[in-house]
């Protein structure tokens, strides 16, 4: 089994509803499971396109599947959790990305492990670092916690009040 760490995030109609949408379809994924979620944040979006603000929650994963299965798989939850078409940086009902694939430090066809963003995305390093903040990133040398205070995005993120979890 590897260990994985999925971003999570939606910004449109019922932003909740597609996070629990997907969160339920990853948990019936066969030969993998959830670990751990982080709590929800909401967050600013980074696009020069105007749109809502996003949900953001991370997720860690064990799975059986390789990478690119893997992400064929996530592409599928996203898609059966009701993401329609949308353009680079556009709106969305969910975005699935994998941040991280045990250590791997590789790039396939359409997929690269680590995450290239990652260090740069303040949405993406907060609900990181509340399940895996000691992680190293196999390519910068630093923990998630590290990559987190030297983050250069400024763009909003806080803590979003749930009345009950995710799932």
């Amino acid at each position: 089994m590897a260990h994985t760490y999925l971003s999570l995030g939606s910004n449109l109609s019922d932003r909740l509803l597609y996070l629990r949408r997907a969160v339920q379809h990853l948990s019936s994924i066969p030969d993998s499971r959830l670990c751990g979620i982080s709590p929800i944040y909401e967050t600013e979006p980074v696009s020069p396109i105007a749109q809502g603000d996003f949900l953001n929650l991370a997720i860690s994963f064990e799975t059986g599947l390789a990478p690119e299965p893997l992400l064929r798989t996530l592409k599928d939850a996203e898609r059966a959790a009701g993401r329609t078409a949308s353009p680079r940086w556009g709106p969305r009902e969910i975005d699935i990305d994998i941040l991280f694939y045990d250590d791997l430090d590789v790039a396939f066809d359409g997929l690269v492990i680590p995450h290239p963003e990652m260090h740069l995305r303040r949405f993406v390093l907060a609900p990181l670092a509340d399940i895996a903040p000691d992680l190293v990133h196999p390519r910068l040398g630093l923990t998630v916690r590290e990559l987190l205070q030297v983050c250069p995005d400024a763009h909003r993120v806080q803590p979003f009040e749930l009345v009950q979890g995710i799932v």
